[in-house]
């Protein structure tokens, strides 16, 4: 009889869910509410006592109804003061378009919340920054048209900087001539040090010195290459 019952209120599980899913987040997975919701119903089944007054579908439905918003408060880590803000500025959004037939400007917005435009902006990238979504999820930009999420991310890499990688290979050619000018002993230090990885004491195994005086050659060219670039010293340390 538990068996027939299920089957016969399981639609009811998917109507509460598909009924709630334009407000789940899109990082939410609808399977996972189904899920909760059907044992919710097996629950409610369980525990039904028809002496309280209540149909078994009003019982289930208010289960099943409690259930989802569980799951869903335990999916989202952003407090719920922020999701009161996320209704209110959806709610405040909704009614102005209503009224004047256009999306307001952030301007109006800002108004019919009572709140000044930063506070709007603050709130707005708060609740972005709460929900992981794909990044090719449509949002709408300041301009008010519609565009990837991904287009809105600035580019952190320097590297894909043009005016970085002009920069660097400036600078790389300022060491070059630099390191040209050493004496030919100190270049090979450099290079068995910094391309090879040797250490001190094997670079003085290989060019018969002591490892004491590989370290003065060494903090001799660093010295040297310190002067030479020492007009640059901004340059260089625009590109790390």
């Amino acid at each position: 009889m538990r068996n027939r019952l299920v089957m016969t209120y399981a639609p009811l599980v998917k109507y509460i869910v598909f009924k709630k899913v334009r407000e789940l987040p899109a990082r939410c997975e609808v399977e996972d509410f189904i899920s909760c919701g059907l044992e919710a119903l097996i629950a409610s089944i369980d525990r039904y006592d028809p002496e309280k007054g209540a149909t078994l579908e009003q019982f289930a439905w208010t289960r099943i109804h409690g259930a989802v918003l569980d799951e869903l408060r335990r999916q989202d880590w952003a407090p719920r003061s922020l999701r009161r803000w996320e209704r209110d500025i959806a709610k405040a959004r909704d009614q102005f378009t209503t009224i004047h037939g256009r999306r307001p400007a952030r301007e109006e917005l800002a108004a019919a919340l009572s709140i000044s435009v930063d506070d709007l902006r603050r709130r707005e990238d708060d609740i972005a920054v709460s929900d992981v979504t794909s990044l090719n999820t449509l949002v709408i930009s300041d301009d008010e048209t519609t565009v990837e999420r991904i287009d809105t991310l600035a580019d952190g890499d320097s590297r894909l900087d043009p005016e970085h990688q002009a920069a660097n290979t400036e600078a790389k050619e300022k060491f070059r001539r630099a390191f040209d000018t050493l004496p030919q002993r100190e270049r090979e230090v450099a290079v068995l040090l910094y391309v090879k990885n040797l250490t001190l004491r094997e670079i003085g195994e290989v060019m018969g010195v002591s490892e004491s005086r590989i370290c003065q050659i060494h903090s001799q060219l660093k010295r040297t290459l310190k002067q030479q670039l020492s007009d640059d010293a901004v340059l260089f340390s625009a590109v790390g």
